[in-house]
């Protein structure tokens, strides 16, 4: 898939996210872009799969443009960037999840970055 055809997936499926969910996060994105499944996602947070990246599909290149492609699309929309925390699911002590195999502490902040509508004045 070229960046262009992979920029317009993103614009496509994150402006359907943020009509649904009023925010997009990464980990959506890929699932509506069926770069995830809903099973495998469902591993990763029961620590049946050590780090996201692994199930991901397409390579590490891509999948950077489409990160920086979604970061890209949050600043034109105005919306927020909040941190998230991804902690594993299931019996015993909740872990602190892993997307990329390196565990980089940048590449992990973008993964779990999730982009919010901005509150306006007349919302509050």
């Amino acid at each position: 898939m070229s960046k262009k055809r992979i920029e317009e997936s993103v614009y496509r499926n994150a402006a359907v996210l943020l009509e649904q969910k009023g925010y997009i996060s990464p980990v959506e994105l890929l699932l509506k872009m069926d770069r995830l499944k809903s099973k495998e996602v469902e591993d990763w947070r029961f620590k049946r799969i050590p780090y996201l990246e692994r199930v991901i599909v397409g390579n590490l290149g891509r999948l950077n443009h489409i990160l920086q492609t979604l970061k890209r699309f949050s600043v034109e929309q105005n919306l927020k960037p909040s941190i998230t925390v991804y902690k594993s699911w299931g019996k015993g002590p909740k872990k602190l999840l892993r997307f990329s195999k390196t565990g980089n502490p940048q590449l992990e902040k973008i993964y779990s970055t999730h982009y919010v509508r901005k509150k306006s004045k007349k919302d509050e």
